[in-house]
Protein backbone atom coordinates (compact mmCIF):
# COMPACT_ATOMS: atom_id res chain seq x y z
CA UNK A 1 0.00 0.00 0.00
CA UNK A 2 1.84 3.47 -0.75
CA UNK A 3 1.52 5.33 2.05
CA UNK A 4 2.71 8.45 0.64
CA UNK A 5 1.30 11.76 1.07
CA UNK A 6 0.45 14.11 -1.99
CA UNK A 7 2.17 17.08 -1.34
CA UNK A 8 -0.17 19.27 -3.33
CA UNK A 9 -3.24 18.02 -1.00
CA UNK A 10 -4.13 20.50 1.12
CA UNK A 11 -3.85 20.29 4.94
CA UNK A 12 -5.63 22.44 7.23
CA UNK A 13 -2.19 24.05 7.90
CA UNK A 14 -1.86 25.38 4.09
CA UNK A 15 -5.64 26.48 3.64
CA UNK A 16 -5.47 30.13 2.99
CA UNK A 17 -6.24 32.57 6.29
CA UNK A 18 -9.61 34.02 5.97
CA UNK A 19 -8.95 37.92 4.48
CA UNK A 20 -10.40 40.78 7.10
CA UNK A 21 -13.39 42.41 5.11
CA UNK A 22 -13.87 45.96 5.46
CA UNK A 23 -16.95 46.76 7.24
CA UNK A 24 -19.26 48.31 4.61
CA UNK A 25 -21.47 49.49 6.93
CA UNK A 26 -19.48 51.51 8.39
CA UNK A 27 -17.87 52.78 5.60
CA UNK A 28 -21.30 53.21 3.72
CA UNK A 29 -22.20 55.30 6.64
CA UNK A 30 -19.41 57.51 6.52
CA UNK A 31 -19.74 58.14 2.42
CA UNK A 32 -23.32 59.17 3.22
CA UNK A 33 -22.34 61.40 6.02
CA UNK A 34 -19.59 63.14 4.01
CA UNK A 35 -21.50 63.76 0.55
CA UNK A 36 -24.49 65.01 3.32
CA UNK A 37 -21.75 67.69 4.60
CA UNK A 38 -20.55 68.67 1.07
CA UNK A 39 -23.88 68.70 0.18
CA UNK A 40 -24.76 71.42 2.83
CA UNK A 41 -21.42 73.30 2.19
CA UNK A 42 -22.33 73.91 -1.20
CA UNK A 43 -25.35 75.22 -0.95
CA UNK A 44 -23.93 77.48 1.43
CA UNK A 45 -21.68 78.20 -1.40
CA UNK A 46 -23.84 78.81 -4.48
CA UNK A 47 -26.85 80.80 -2.09
CA UNK A 48 -27.12 84.61 -2.92
CA UNK A 49 -29.38 85.52 -0.66
CA UNK A 50 -26.79 86.99 2.43
CA UNK A 51 -25.62 88.34 -0.47
CA UNK A 52 -26.74 92.10 0.13
CA UNK A 53 -25.59 91.83 3.51
CA UNK A 54 -22.03 90.05 2.80
CA UNK A 55 -20.96 92.86 0.39
CA UNK A 56 -22.15 95.67 2.54
CA UNK A 57 -20.37 94.34 5.78
CA UNK A 58 -17.20 93.25 3.66
CA UNK A 59 -16.89 96.80 2.36
CA UNK A 60 -17.21 98.20 5.81
CA UNK A 61 -14.56 96.63 7.23
CA UNK A 62 -12.11 97.36 4.10
CA UNK A 63 -13.25 101.26 4.86
CA UNK A 64 -12.41 100.71 8.78
CA UNK A 65 -8.98 103.51 9.17
CA UNK A 66 -6.76 100.25 10.22
CA UNK A 67 -3.49 101.42 8.58
CA UNK A 68 -0.47 98.88 8.91
CA UNK A 69 -3.01 97.26 12.01
CA UNK A 70 -4.49 95.58 8.89
CA UNK A 71 -1.76 93.89 7.78
CA UNK A 72 -0.61 92.89 11.10
CA UNK A 73 -4.01 91.09 11.62
CA UNK A 74 -3.88 89.66 8.16
CA UNK A 75 -0.27 87.91 8.78
CA UNK A 76 1.44 89.69 6.32
CA UNK A 77 4.38 89.89 8.01
CA UNK A 78 4.55 86.48 8.33
CA UNK A 79 3.79 85.10 5.15
CA UNK A 80 0.62 83.74 5.84
CA UNK A 81 -2.95 84.64 7.53
CA UNK A 82 -2.84 84.86 11.55
CA UNK A 83 -5.95 83.87 11.97
CA UNK A 84 -5.71 80.16 11.60
CA UNK A 85 -2.30 80.48 14.55
CA UNK A 86 -4.55 82.59 16.82
CA UNK A 87 -7.38 80.14 16.82
CA UNK A 88 -4.76 77.46 18.17
CA UNK A 89 -5.18 79.05 21.69
CA UNK A 90 -9.61 79.37 22.15
CA UNK A 91 -9.31 75.78 20.22
CA UNK A 92 -6.64 74.28 22.33
CA UNK A 93 -7.82 75.77 25.59
CA UNK A 94 -11.29 74.41 25.21
CA UNK A 95 -10.35 70.67 24.26
CA UNK A 96 -7.87 70.58 26.92
CA UNK A 97 -10.37 71.95 29.45
CA UNK A 98 -13.15 69.05 28.16
CA UNK A 99 -9.94 66.58 29.22
CA UNK A 100 -9.84 67.93 32.56
CA UNK A 101 -13.27 68.04 33.32
CA UNK A 102 -13.12 64.12 33.22
CA UNK A 103 -9.99 63.82 35.85
CA UNK A 104 -11.46 64.12 39.28
CA UNK A 105 -10.22 66.95 40.87
CA UNK A 106 -8.94 69.09 37.83
CA UNK A 107 -12.49 70.89 37.34
CA UNK A 108 -10.98 74.35 39.04
CA UNK A 109 -7.90 74.14 36.12
CA UNK A 110 -10.65 73.12 33.18
CA UNK A 111 -12.43 76.19 34.55
CA UNK A 112 -9.15 78.47 34.03
CA UNK A 113 -8.69 77.26 30.68
CA UNK A 114 -12.10 77.91 29.31
CA UNK A 115 -11.60 81.57 30.60
CA UNK A 116 -8.42 81.67 29.13
CA UNK A 117 -10.02 80.22 25.89
CA UNK A 118 -12.49 83.22 26.25
CA UNK A 119 -10.15 85.38 26.54
CA UNK A 120 -7.91 84.29 22.99
CA UNK A 121 -10.96 84.21 21.05
CA UNK A 122 -11.57 88.04 20.81
CA UNK A 123 -7.86 88.73 18.31
CA UNK A 124 -8.94 85.40 16.86
CA UNK A 125 -11.99 86.85 15.76
CA UNK A 126 -10.68 90.15 14.92
CA UNK A 127 -8.30 88.55 12.60
CA UNK A 128 -10.81 85.99 10.78
CA UNK A 129 -13.03 89.42 10.17
CA UNK A 130 -9.93 91.05 8.48
CA UNK A 131 -9.08 88.03 6.06
CA UNK A 132 -13.23 87.42 5.62
CA UNK A 133 -13.51 91.29 4.27
CA UNK A 134 -11.33 90.26 1.82
CA UNK A 135 -12.74 87.12 0.33
CA UNK A 136 -14.77 86.38 -2.61
CA UNK A 137 -18.48 85.71 -2.70
CA UNK A 138 -18.28 81.66 -2.61
CA UNK A 139 -15.72 81.51 -0.04
CA UNK A 140 -17.23 84.84 1.97
CA UNK A 141 -20.51 82.84 2.43
CA UNK A 142 -19.13 79.62 3.92
CA UNK A 143 -17.28 82.79 5.81
CA UNK A 144 -20.42 83.95 7.62
CA UNK A 145 -21.84 80.50 8.89
CA UNK A 146 -18.17 80.31 10.02
CA UNK A 147 -18.35 82.92 12.33
CA UNK A 148 -21.85 81.55 13.31
CA UNK A 149 -20.39 79.18 14.57
CA UNK A 150 -17.94 80.55 16.70
CA UNK A 151 -20.49 82.95 17.89
CA UNK A 152 -22.53 80.23 19.37
CA UNK A 153 -18.84 78.54 20.65
CA UNK A 154 -18.14 81.39 22.34
CA UNK A 155 -21.68 81.89 23.43
CA UNK A 156 -21.81 78.54 25.24
CA UNK A 157 -18.03 78.88 26.71
CA UNK A 158 -19.56 82.52 28.45
CA UNK A 159 -22.36 80.40 29.83
CA UNK A 160 -20.66 77.30 30.75
CA UNK A 161 -17.54 79.55 32.37
CA UNK A 162 -20.62 81.80 34.43
CA UNK A 163 -22.08 78.58 35.59
CA UNK A 164 -18.42 77.27 36.77
CA UNK A 165 -17.74 80.12 38.48
CA UNK A 166 -21.23 79.92 40.08
CA UNK A 167 -20.74 76.18 41.32
CA UNK A 168 -22.86 74.99 39.06
CA UNK A 169 -20.04 72.45 37.42
CA UNK A 170 -22.30 69.98 35.70
CA UNK A 171 -24.32 72.05 34.25
CA UNK A 172 -20.69 74.30 33.03
CA UNK A 173 -19.29 70.89 31.80
CA UNK A 174 -22.43 70.23 29.85
CA UNK A 175 -22.28 73.96 28.27
CA UNK A 176 -18.56 73.16 27.33
CA UNK A 177 -19.72 70.22 25.35
CA UNK A 178 -22.35 71.80 23.79
CA UNK A 179 -19.59 74.99 23.11
CA UNK A 180 -17.01 72.30 21.72
CA UNK A 181 -19.36 70.78 19.03
CA UNK A 182 -19.56 74.65 17.60
CA UNK A 183 -15.81 74.70 17.30
CA UNK A 184 -15.96 71.65 15.38
CA UNK A 185 -18.32 72.63 12.65
CA UNK A 186 -16.58 76.07 12.76
CA UNK A 187 -13.32 74.07 12.55
CA UNK A 188 -14.64 72.25 9.47
CA UNK A 189 -15.94 75.24 7.51
CA UNK A 190 -13.18 77.24 8.40
CA UNK A 191 -10.87 74.26 6.54
CA UNK A 192 -13.04 74.41 3.72
CA UNK A 193 -12.58 77.49 3.35
CA UNK A 194 -8.82 77.56 3.62
CA UNK A 195 -8.72 74.29 1.24
CA UNK A 196 -10.77 75.87 -1.43
CA UNK A 197 -8.51 79.23 -1.19
CA UNK A 198 -5.59 77.24 -1.70
CA UNK A 199 -6.70 74.91 -4.15
CA UNK A 200 -8.55 78.02 -6.69
CA UNK A 201 -6.33 79.89 -9.54
CA UNK A 202 -4.14 82.71 -6.96
CA UNK A 203 -4.62 80.87 -4.30
CA UNK A 204 -3.79 82.84 -1.02
CA UNK A 205 -1.40 85.05 -2.83
CA UNK A 206 -4.40 86.64 -4.74
CA UNK A 207 -6.14 87.82 -1.42
CA UNK A 208 -3.00 89.14 0.21
CA UNK A 209 -2.53 91.14 -2.61
CA UNK A 210 -5.90 92.21 -2.39
CA UNK A 211 -5.02 93.99 0.97
CA UNK A 212 -1.83 95.44 0.54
Amino acid sequence: MNTHMDDSTPTPHSQPLPQPQPHSGQVAALDKASERWLGAVTTLEESTAVDPAVRALQRGIRALPLGSLRGLLRGEPLGHPAHPMLVELPMGCWLSAAVLDAVPGAHRHATVLTAVGLAGAAPAAVAGWADWAELPPRQARVGVAHALANAAAVGCYAISLYDRLRGRGARGRLWSLAGLGAVAVSGALGAHIAYTDRTEPGGTDKVVRAAS
